[in-house]
């Protein structure tokens, strides 16, 4: 596998030393979005988008993507988790595109457009112009800047026509929350990280427009979509390679739920046997407290240190409490103050707030974290009680 991706490089490189200056498209040339399905690592779980440019009296077969980034970049892994990592386009030949997908077993499917030769051009030259060195980058946003975003955009800037994006049959908004856990399963780390790691403004409805920053509904609405000349956008569809579907294992004794569950049990029943031994474990206390402190901490740094906009207003932050880090002086105490006691009132509020958050939508949990929930809050009302008997 390692050997395939290396040869796929390789003809990137070569495709962007080899077509250095853009040409002119004949009348034969083709302009068509591929949308790539979704894979199994949850960087590809959303699919792909990229344009295909096809001309076969130039000899002409390339497909140009807003998908690379590149680890030569310094601080890579910073900016990244800072939010300020650029991504590049790409340029390869279209059969190296396919073979790449193909051994990834992804579907494929092509949409050739609408478009009058000046149009074709036009884009053309656009893509050429985007991929010249000083242009390549751009700042990625998950939602409002991506691979699929890119396409959109560089079509209604280089058509002539106005676009009218139709919405396709049964098509129903949902939050940003929702169109991203909808592609994951529920019970994976991935899914749950994803759900600690991004606030309350996902849990907004996203327009229909905004939908399609995901390849998905790029295809789905491109295909309802029509210029203003009555005609429809896309010309033809068809499905290049359709995955083959394999037995994939899953192994529930290392998911989330599980996990959670078992630790919620171990919270709880360490703390029954606490209540009837009128004793406390502080072991227990303190890997609580310093775990949820630093989750906090983290989730902080999120918000306020980074240009993640999806980050922001993050109500995970109600039990994983960042002062709980500044708490373990107290925590490791035999004997308390009453103001720790009233620091656990609050704590036990805020979770009652988390429950208010998710009750009325305000943000979506991930599911897997309820017996930890429900474990802490157990935890702290023991803790209430034990401080003050």
């Amino acid at each position: 596998m390692r050997t395939f991706f290396f040869i796929f490089i390789i003809s990137c490189f070569f495709v962007s030393n080899s077509f250095a200056q853009s040409l002119n498209l004949s009348e034969e040339a083709e302009i068509s979005v591929l949308t790539i399905g979704p894979g199994n690592s949850l960087n590809d779980a959303f699919g792909h988008s990229a344009f295909r440019v096809k001309d076969k009296r130039k000899q002409i077969d390339l497909v140009y993507n807003y998908g690379i980034y590149d680890f030569n970049t310094p601080n890579f892994y910073t900016k990244f988790a800072q939010g300020k990592l650029n991504y590049l386009i790409g340029r390869n030949y279209y059969e190296d595109f396919y073979n790449s997908y193909v051994y990834q077993n992804r579907t494929i499917e092509e949409q050739i457009l609408n478009l009058t030769d000046n149009e074709k051009q036009q884009i053309f030259d656009y893509l050429e112009n985007n991929y010249k060195p000083e242009n390549r980058a751009y700042l990625y946003d998950f939602f409002f800047d991506n691979c699929a975003t890119r396409i959109k955009d560089v079509l209604i800037k280089n058509c002539n026509s106005d676009i009218t994006f139709n919405e396709p049959e049964n098509f129903q908004a949902k939050t940003f929350r929702t169109l991203i856990q909808n592609q994951l399963e529920a019970n994976t780390w991935g899914s749950v990280g994803i759900d600690i790691a991004l606030g309350s403004v996902i849990d907004r409805p996203a327009t229909p427009e905004e939908h399609m920053f995901l390849p998905k509904f790029i295809h789905a609405f491109f295909k309802e979509a029509t210029l203003d000349n009555g005609n429809k956008l896309v010309e033809s569809n068809r499905l290049v390679f359709e995955k083959r579907e394999l037995t994939e294992k899953s192994n529930f004794l290392i998911s989330p739920l599980f996990v959670f569950s078992i630790i919620g049990l171990l919270i709880i029943s360490i703390t029954f046997l606490d209540y009837k031994n009128n004793k406390r474990s502080r072991i227990l206390d303190i890997f609580i407290f310093a775990c949820t402190g630093i989750i906090g901490v983290l989730l902080l740094l999120l918000w306020f240190a980074t240009d993640h906009s999806s980050t922001a207003q993050n109500y995970n932050l109600l039990w994983a409490f960042a002062l709980n880090i500044f708490m373990l002086k107290q925590v490791c105490k035999t004997r308390v103050n009453i103001r720790f006691v009233k620091y656990l009132k609050f704590l036990v509020i805020m979770l009652c707030l988390l429950t208010f958050h998710w009750i009325v939508g305000i943000q979506v949990f991930a599911i897997a974290l309820l017996p930890l929930f429900i474990a802490l809050a157990i935890r702290y009302v023991f803790l209430i009680w034990y401080y003050r008997k």
